[in-house]
């Protein structure tokens, strides 16, 4: 426990490296990356959860997740900034623009996997309407309060009969510990399901954050293409709400690829039930507000990894950190090019310390770089300084490095102060086995 109100009281986030079972019964491989098992997520109160099997797209399997959240809460969301995002994101983002600062009802979320509502017309955004009404009317809330979430096939159209048959069901099933079935529930290609969680005290308070994600491939920043939903029992404004959220992301969802690819569907929602009768918070530049920000931020960068560990067919985690740029542009610029590599990446599959792609891959960035000031490492291997490999540089020494499950490659530009991270794993052959066959 904490001595102070500047410590975390608890941290239980997921952050495992142990080998998982290569192998899922009856389902796809296991992630080598994955944690070794969900964390026991304390319950939030005011918020309930529950899911269900719809048959969206396949029988038998669960696809629907409902959290309703207690009158009183704020919310905040961050979206997918793709042209053609989807009904349940446009609809979402018009919902957040209108609600006031304070609501007197809850809130819903409903979230289905199988099919993503994408590009699917007029129709798309009639069957979210439809989805919206019936929940609305189940939990007794103004349908301007259901949020929707669709993840899944894009360019089919959604049965909306299927969810709103299995209202009924979600609403009567609701209980407070369900983080760990919610998170299975929005799984498409995941190998496993995502929770994290952290309880900080503030000013005297126990305050408890937690949340669950999906994403596992077409995952690129702007905003990294999954779902993720987040609760706090924190009590917070919806403008400091959502000005933390927006700022947490810059440094989780935002700094993490997989294969480069923006998602017409990426979804954050956090919500704060103010339960845990602490200080109210309207903002992050108070005491109170930095230690909650710092929190959030942990636990979003926490489920953000796991995302990335679950990369479609990925059997390593790669930190890409960028220092010495002229600009914080400029730093991003490079991290990116590097960690969306398919050189970069499959060199790294293939534990080859080809550190020449790293050189093309600054190169290619549009960042301003000088080769005879430029550095690499990997780890604490000086790789390359001055223009060229380093003296002191053993290429047993990269290739010994490059058997490591987490791998750490940095390169400091030398041309000013500009820094960035971001996050990528590697690109193996099971990537174009899931994709080959998604739709199958």
């Amino acid at each position: 426990m904490a001595k102070s109100d500047k410590k975390a009281k608890k941290s239980k986030s997921s952050k495992s490296g142990k080998k998982a079972a290569k192998v899922a019964k009856g389902g796809p491989l296991v992630s080598p990356l994955a944690p070794a098992a969900f964390p026991a997520i304390p319950p939030i109160d005011g918020v309930l959860f529950s899911t269900a099997a719809a048959g969206i797209r396949y029988a038998g399997r669960t696809d629907l997740m409902l959290a309703d959240i207690a009158p009183g809460s704020t919310l905040a969301g961050v979206f997918t900034r793709s042209a053609t995002r989807s009904a349940a994101v446009l609809d979402c983002q018009d919902k957040l623009a209108k609600l006031p600062e304070t609501a007197r009802h809850g809130f819903a979320i409903l979230v289905n996997s199988g099919n993503a509502n994408t590009f699917t017309g007029e129709r798309g955004a009639r069957d979210v309407e439809t989805i919206a009404s019936a929940m609305a009317q189940a939990v007794g809330i103004p349908p301007e309060h259901v949020f929707t979430s669709s993840t899944g096939v894009i360019g089919e159209p959604l049965e909306p009969g299927k969810i709103t048959d299995a209202i009924h069901d979600l609403v009567a099933g609701l209980h407070a510990d369900g983080f760990e079935a919610g998170a299975r529930a929005i799984m498409t290609t995941d190998t496993f399901p995502k929770g994290a969680f952290e309880q900080v005290e503030i000013a005297g308070k126990t305050v408890t954050i937690a949340g669950i994600a999906k994403g596992s491939g077409m995952i690129a920043p702007d905003m990294a293409t999954m779902l993720a939903y987040v609760f706090t029992d924190a009590h917070v404004s919806r403008d400091g709400l959502q000005a933390m959220l927006s700022a947490a992301t810059k440094s989780s969802f935002n700094a993490i690829t997989v294969d480069s690819d923006t998602s017409t569907s990426d979804t954050v929602l956090l919500a704060a039930t103010g339960r845990s009768h602490s200080v109210p918070i309207a903002s992050g530049r108070s005491a109170e507000g930095k230690l909650f920000q710092a929190a959030l931020t942990r636990v979003m960068q926490d489920l953000a990894l796991q995302i990335v560990r679950d990369g479609e067919g990925a059997t390593k985690l790669v930190e890409v950190c960028v220092t010495g740029a002229k600009t914080a542009r400029d730093a991003d610029k490079v991290a990116r090019s590097i960690a969306n590599s398919p050189l970069v990446k499959t060199a790294i599959a293939g534990e080859d310390p080809n550190w020449g792609r790293i050189v093309m891959a600054v190169g290619k960035s549009g960042a301003e770089a000088d080769r005879d000031r430029l550095t690499i490492r990997f780890g604490d291997v000086l790789v390359a300084e001055k223009g060229w490999v380093a003296e002191s540089y053993r290429e047993e020494d990269g290739a010994a490095y490059m058997k490591r499950d987490e791998l750490a490659v940095s390169v400091d530009l030398g041309l000013g102060r500009g820094a960035a991270t971001v996050w990528t794993c590697d690109l193996t052959s099971r990537y174009i086995e899931i994709n080959a066959d998604y739709r199958s």
